[in-house]
């Protein structure tokens, strides 16, 4: 058993060391093998409880990986980070004793395909459910080494999660087939038959990347980094005077040129009414600013709500404040040029704990006012069923306003480019993790949305970074964390709809179907 607890401690060493920004991918295709052999090792002992001390052994593994990866999230809240590192650790371990289910009742040529495919089915799942948490996908891991990763146009990041599970998998099949044999040939052949394995889709790739042309329209765009403390300043700033704020600060970038003003997420901190936005003085003064340059768009984020005086509930998401009556809450995303009606966005990819309370019937009870708190206020948000997009004053240019968290979902974001969007404005305060891997891993995560709808990406951070990210993945410039400025760029403008845009997660689909099947068997198996 301490063997198995020190191959447990291994992989989840070699999983953290793989990952961005600090991390070397390349030990990602053999962070599972020790659990792997952990797993055979108490499956074939003779001892007792083997469920449970595979259940131990593996959530060693995961907390270690979580834990060195997501600490991060204490500069939020502690409680937040002790319940998201407890619980993603979990589930993976349920994945993982799913597995070694499986494995005790069916042949190795089999179990070794349900290991793959109930990961890459869990992931799907953890995309979309309330308790959304998708930061550890396997495919994220190569976001810094995007020369590799070229074909995620055609995949999605599922495609590299595939990638890591056929190493891991070929690795774990080569050692246990020398210890059977002792035989130096096996291993030499295994190792260079995994070498190759990872080398192949790097070339792939590395042509992708040289023959890929970027879209030849180009639009001229300024991002605004107000480097406001959302702890000591942000929610003390009038509306107003942040308004005043983001237009001084893009004096002295813009020009006649510029096609685009992006400022960050809850930029307008101080709650307007969504419905009576563009009568406020706010918009009045940023359209007076917009109107001297007769091609610029203005995108900001706005924190909105919706009074209600029902005495009964009249959203399932609405906030009840006593005498004050219900309130809706909508941390939005608006365009503002020549128009007189602004177009608005709602933020539909809600973080966990701060703007979604999950099965709040049931966990209100019990966890109280605690609330997993990663970026923001603790009241329910409201949320939009379609991804919106906002069209240029000449129709020439489609912004996906993706609002902080959104940028972490890839078929999520294909959304906004099917509904016509042309390029991905992020817009985010990443504030809440101070100068730590959190707000350099969501950076790091806009690349491959970059690559998979092949459109470039402007994105405009309160605290940082923000940068200009290309089609190809590549990030061209960038304003530094914790520094108060405008940084201008050009980015390319392209209508075409790639592959995985088309065709979303389509390897997670199959890996659900390939799951499910073979879990029935196996319980079939066991019955029998």
């Amino acid at each position: 058993m301490k063997k198995s607890i020190l191959l447990a401690i291994l992989s989840g060493l070699l999983l953290a060391l793989a990952w961005p920004t600090y991390g070397i991918p390349i030990l990602a295709f053999i962070g599972f093998v020790p659990l792997l052999l952990a797993e055979k090792q108490i499956r074939e002992s003779e001892l007792k409880r083997k469920g449970a001390k595979v259940f131990f052994t593996s959530y060693l593994a995961f907390i270690i990986w979580n834990s060195i990866t997501t600490w991060w999230i204490w500069y939020s809240t502690p409680f937040g980070m002790f319940f998201a590192l407890a619980v993603n650790s979990l589930l993976m371990t349920i994945i993982f004793s799913l597995y070694h289910f499986v494995a005790k009742r069916l042949p190795a040529k089999i179990h070794l395909i349900f290991l793959p495919a109930i990961w890459m089915a869990f992931e799907k799942f953890h995309l979309n459910w309330d308790f959304s948490w998708p930061w550890l996908s396997l495919g994220n891991v190569f976001s810094e080494y995007t020369t590799w990763i070229q074909w995620y146009e055609y995949t999605g990041t599922f495609g590299g999660a595939l990638w890591i599970w056929i190493i891991n998998i070929g690795v774990y099949k080569t050692i246990i087939k020398y210890q059977q044999t002792k035989n130096r040939n096996v291993l030499t052949k295994g190792i260079a038959r995994n070498v190759l394995l990872v080398a192949i889709p790097v070339i792939v790739s590395l042509f992708l990347l040289h023959n890929y042309k970027e879209a030849e329209e180009k639009a001229q765009v300024t991002l605004l980094q107000p480097n406001i403390d959302p702890y000591s300043e942000k929610y003390n700033i009038s509306n107003l005077q942040m308004t005043k704020d983001l237009i001084d600060l893009a004096k002295s970038d813009v020009t006649s040129g510029t096609n685009y003003v992006i400022a960050p997420e809850t930029a307008i901190a101080k709650g307007a009414p969504i419905d009576k936005f563009d009568n406020s003085m706010e918009k009045k003064m940023l359209q007076n600013f917009v109107l001297q340059f007769p091609n610029m768009q203005f995108i900001t984020g706005v924190d909105f709500y919706r009074h209600y005086r029902d005495k009964k509930q009249p959203s399932a998401t609405a906030n009840y404040y006593g005498p004050n009556g219900w309130f809706d809450f909508y941390n939005a995303a608006v365009q503002i040029n020549q128009n007189k009606v602004s177009e608005k966005y709602v933020k539909s990819k809600l973080v966990v704990g701060v703007e979604n309370f999950p099965f709040k019937s049931f966990l209100e009870p019990l966890l109280g006012d605690v609330m997993l708190d990663l970026g923001g206020t603790v009241a329910m948000r409201a949320t939009q069923k379609e991804r919106g997009v906002f069209t240029s004053n000449n129709q020439q240019f489609v912004a996906a306003p993706i609002i902080c968290y959104e940028s972490i979902y890839g078929e999520f974001v294909t959304g906004y480019v099917k509904n016509g969007a042309n390029f991905l404005a992020i817009i985010t305060n990443d504030a809440w993790w101070d100068n730590t891997q959190g707000h350099k891993q969501h950076l790091s995560y806009a690349r491959l949305r970059a690559i998979e709808t092949r459109k470039s990406v402007a994105r405009s951070a309160n605290t940082g970074i923000s940068a200009f990210i290309n089609e190809k993945g590549e990030v061209e410039k960038t304003l530094a964390y914790n520094q108060k400025g405008a940084l201008s760029g050009e980015i390319s403008i392209n209508s075409k709809e790639t592959f995985y845009v088309k065709y979303g997660d389509f390897i997670a689909r199959i890996s659900v179907l390939f799951a499910g099947m073979i879990l029935l068997y196996a319980i079939a198996r066991k019955k029998g």
